[in-house]
């Protein structure tokens, strides 16, 4: 196959001045902030799915992209899109990718088949890995494309079906040890509900815990070391997900006891379709000490769907990147760009486009976030907002040591509270956006 993106030079910093499309404004990888370089804050990863197996369809039109890794032969098309990744992933200083097994490799007839197709596979792009020193941020199998899944993976009523989606999610983690990979995801995509008069909810959720824990002890057995998450979505391709937002997924984590086996890859389309906003489901995750890795996008909220457009809101980025850093930063995760260039965006260089806008918005965010909390106002108009809590009566109730009766005999002596403090929103918004 000839070169995937023709004409494309390795995309490099230029400055705020720049002029230049395909230029950095912002990411400059060796930059240092708050102690250490961007891209170890930032582990971009490009999402081998959106941008090697998405071909621009929608429900009312067909493929748009052009795509010259394609081929008529399903495994030479995965080998050239081994090419196409690394090339893209190169070209745009990225350190990582993300992928599912089925991304890498077609489906064979049989599952063991299937498993050699991706051994195969597998194996090009450790090859590339050691060529490059590019690796997977994390990978994951993908157990709701195929027919097998319509009723669900770990939650279906089929129970060879869970037996196969087992027997998937541990082939998938044993290409995940052998490539390097930080962590595994599970997203569980047909996980839920079309209707509940066919549905036994609780047992769907002990057979999804059961698959869980299966996966944790099949961890421990070939020694993957990687984090493992869950991804939140509350609806879509179901009517609803089980793991629909953060809340539910630790609420379910503590309840099978799972929660020192996983943390969240929060996305932000996924925010926004439960209800939330992309930073509400981060400081969740980082209240509870759960947030792990993000899957960087944005959603049209017109459009009420899962569009996974590529994040270019500066607010977004911004309030983002406070929450991580505030939250102590990335571990094994990072941000992964899981987003799919417009369907009028056909032409390879597109994809290129769009990540360039994506890592510099981050960047911008990155930065911005840094300047708010080195000048510290926000941090401590939020302190001493809660300073009633820091001692006296507060610092009690914190502590445990008072009843319910000593609070209301301490209310009747006392007749009325404090008055409170306004909250300053306006004023703490002009804040940010002075800094934008």
């Amino acid at each position: 196959m000839d070169r995937a993106f023709p004409g494309v030079e390795k995309v490099a910093y230029e400055g705020p001045e720049s002029k230049k499309p395909l230029a950095f404004k912002h990411y400059n990888p060796d930059e240092r902030v708050e102690g250490k370089p961007m891209r170890e804050h930032l582990r971009f990863s490009v999402a081998y799915w959106h941008s090697f197996c998405n071909g621009g369809d929608d429900p009312f039109g067909t493929e748009t992209r052009q795509m010259p890794w394609a081929d008529d032969d399903p495994m030479q098309a995965a080998r050239n899109k081994v090419t196409a990744c690394f090339e893209l992933c190169e070209k745009l200083g990225v350190q990582f990718y993300c992928f599912h097994d089925r991304d890498v490799a077609p489906e064979g007839d049989t599952l063991a088949e299937t498993n050699e197709n991706l051994d195969e596979i597998v194996t090009l792009l450790a090859a590339e890995q050691e060529r490059t020193g590019i690796t997977p941020l994390w990978g994951t199998a993908n157990l709701f494309a195929n027919p097998r899944f319509m009723h669900g993976a770990g939650t279906s009523p089929n129970a060879d079906v869970f037996a196969y989606a087992a027997a998937q999610i541990a082939k998938a983690m044993e290409v995940a040890k052998r490539l390097g990979a930080q962590g595994y995801v599970f997203w569980g995509g047909r996980e839920g509900y079309k209707s509940l008069l066919n549905t036994d909810m609780g047992r769907e959720l002990d057979h999804m815990a059961r698959l869980l824990h299966l996966a944790v002890e099949h961890k421990h057995a070939i020694g993957f070391e990687g984090q493992f998450y869950i991804e939140p979505k509350p609806k879509e391709p179901t009517k609803h997900q089980y793991d629909s937002d953060a809340a539910a997924c630790y609420a379910f984590l503590q309840k099978y006891g799972l929660v020192e086996h996983f943390k969240l890859n929060i996305e932000s389309n996924h925010a926004t379709l439960a209800g939330h906003t992309f930073q509400h489901e981060l400081e969740y995750a980082a209240a509870n000490r759960i947030l792990g890795s993000v899957d960087a996008n944005r959603g049209d909220l017109l459009l009420g769907w899962d569009t996974d457009q590529f994040p270019t809101d500066l607010y977004e980025a911004t309030r983002a990147m406070l929450t991580i850093l505030s939250a102590g930063g990335f571990t094994t995760g990072g941000l992964n760009f899981d987003a799919h260039v417009a369907r009028e965006s056909f032409e390879p260089i597109d994809l290129v486009h769009a990540h360039v806008g994506a890592m510099d918005a981050f960047a911008r965010g990155l930065k911005i976030a840094a300047a708010i909390r080195a000048d510290g106002a926000l941090d401590a108009f939020v302190k001493d907002r809660y300073v009633s809590w820091d001692s006296g009566l507060g610092a009690e109730i914190e502590a445990g040591n008072k009843t319910m009766a000593e609070l209301a005999e301490y209310m009747a002596a006392k007749g009325t509270p404090d008055a409170n403090a306004s909250g300053r929103v306006e004023m703490l918004e002009n804040i940010v956006n002075a800094y934008l």
